[in-house]
């Protein structure tokens, strides 16, 4: 099969930053002036900002007609691949799926753009019944008794996680010892990130012969200093731990807490739940899972999933319900506070509230049985191209996602993985995700085909590999030499190996290149 991207160019603009076009007096739009009646009884909204905090000059705002906007951004959106221009199962870990554009309607709709976060509960019973009614339905999902959707982010949600943790070891007198946290090598980075930023020392669980750690590594690491075990399962390898129920027994018999965060859960919904395996509480992404739009396209949300002995530390507020009416409980003396402004991203909880009603219980268990089978047909198809393998031989079959490698093909040729990544652009699909630090598989790379993709564009796919692998054989130099048809060419790595032309914003770089250090005219890199 020829892949059809090989026909595949991307456009190509010389595009400036928004806040370089444009010029002074063009307007997009006028805004009416304020009506006499308006003006008589409303005073200016400066005298209530004290002096000392107002701007001594106006912001330097681009002055933009609404064409020039409007061919810059599409411009802009020309030299982009992602999930809606492109299959995008090459972000694994990331679960790239499709969301579907009447969950974008819904949340464009004025009871829930024009809201006010400050509104009186009493007129936001619309939003927060969908709040309630959603953490109900996640604690079907879950086995949890009590969310949160305060947290903006997976990593903040897991941050949550960690900082509940502390909490209750605190509340307990035992804060000052429990001071560890377990977690695994292959575990999402943030498991061992963000309880490192609340506190904790982090102990890491290397990978045994099947690619997960085994029960005498997790014996060796529990002691009267743990606090707790927070760890993804299956692991970013798309490896599930069969043992788990009895890693969470133990943790638990040593006086820890356990904490499961179901970044990698699109493979179980349905399946398996996180209180039933006995963990004390869990953490979904609201912008993978649950089908609101991932990373750029959208605003995370974490979801905190807590025990009923667990919720009183819960960030606040709380939504609640006395059977009339909802409100927001902030008097929770015990919360850790709150991790994120107002309520969260509300308008993410909307859209993954109305993916799951439009699926329903069965509805999301086929997304699981999906994904899995997409993902284990992927792996197949690509267990067969020159070159890729799959690691830890031997062990169970992936589930939502495989971490492959391409040792083998590197050391044959000298084409390495990162040369690989930037090549599949030209075949008009996304880089694809080689692993996270530290490297413990080989050259490694990581695809989630997750459950939107048709076995056609799962064979196209896999075409693309095979087509990469055999130039990596026959003409390596096409591959090393990548990207030819994207949108930017191959970067040069010298600046970024020297620290006098590192440049931390788009403005230190064109200072620096003014002064001639670094590579010279900044438009040279969008050849």
């Amino acid at each position: 099969m020829k892949p059809q991207g090989s026909g595949y160019h991307a456009a190509r603009w010389n595009e400036p930053l928004i806040t370089e076009m444009g010029g002074d007096g063009q307007r997009g739009i006028l805004p009416p002036e304020v009506e006499a009646e308006i003006a008589s009884t409303t005073s200016d909204v400066l005298d209530t900002i004290p002096a000392q905090m107002r701007r001594k000059t106006s912001p330097a705002l681009p002055e933009l007609s609404q064409s020039q906007v409007l061919r810059h951004f599409v411009r802009l959106s020309q030299m982009t691949l992602g999930a809606d221009v492109t299959p995008d199962m090459s972000s694994g870990t990331c679960t790239m799926k499709y969301s579907p554009k009447v969950n974008d309607a819904l949340v464009r709709l004025p009871v829930v753009a024009d809201t006010h976060p400050l509104q009186d509960a009493a007129t936001l019973q619309g939003t927060l019944e969908v709040l309630h009614r959603f953490g109900e339905i996640m604690g079907e999902i879950s086995g949890m008794d009590e969310f949160s959707f305060q947290a903006g982010s997976g990593a903040q949600g897991i941050y949550v996680n960690a900082c509940i943790i502390r909490a209750y070891h605190e509340s307990r007198g035992e804060g000052a010892n429990r001071d560890e946290i377990i977690t695994t090598a292959f575990s999402h980075p943030s498991d061992a990130a963000t309880p490192a930023v609340a506190g904790y020392k982090v102990i890491t669980l290397l990978p045994g012969p099947k690619g997960y750690p085994e029960l005498d590594a997790l014996k060796a690491a529990l002691s009267d200093r743990t606090a707790g075990l927070m760890l993804t399962n299956p692991e970013d390898t798309g490896l599930f731990n069969p043992e788990i129920d009895e890693f969470v027994r133990l943790v638990h018999e040593a006086g820890g807490l356990c904490a499961y965060d179901q970044a990698n859960a699109n493979g179980l919904l349905g399946i398996t739940r996180a209180a039933d395996t006995g963990f004390d509480m869990c953490q979904f992404n609201l912008h993978k899972t649950f089908s609101a739009p991932h990373a750029a396209i959208g605003q995370g949300c974490g979801a905190v999933g807590v025990t009923k002995e667990l919720a009183r530390f819960l960030p606040a507020p709380v939504v609640t319900f006395d059977g009339d009416a909802y409100d927001l409980d902030y008097e929770r003396p015990d919360s850790i506070g709150k991790v994120r402004s107002f309520l969260g991203n509300v308008q993410t909880v909307i859209r993954a509230y109305a993916w799951v009603m439009s699926l329903g219980a069965e509805g999301l268990k086929m997304v699981a049985e999906t994904a899995v089978l997409n993902n284990n047909y992927l792996a197949e198809k690509l267990s067969s191209v020159r070159g890729v393998s799959l690691p830890f031989p031997g062990s169970d079959r992936r589930l939502e996602q495989v971490r492959y490698s391409w040792e083998r093909l590197t050391a044959e040729t000298g084409v390495s993985t990162t040369d690989l990544s930037r090549r599949i652009t030209d075949y008009g699909l996304a880089s694809f995700m080689e692993s996270h630090v530290p490297r413990l598989v080989p050259e490694p790379f990581t695809l989630e085909p997750t459950e939107s993709y048709t076995l056609e564009e799962l064979d196209e796919y896999a075409a693309v590999f095979e087509e990469m692998s055999r130039e990596a054989y026959e003409a390596p130099e096409m591959v090393t030499s990548a990207p030819h048809r994207a949108a930017a060419a191959k970067r040069d790595d010298a600046p970024f190996n020297d620290p006098q032309q590192w440049a931390m914003t788009w403005r230190a770089h064109r200072r620096k290149a003014s002064q001639g250090v670094g590579r010279g005219d900044p438009g040279t890199n969008w050849k």
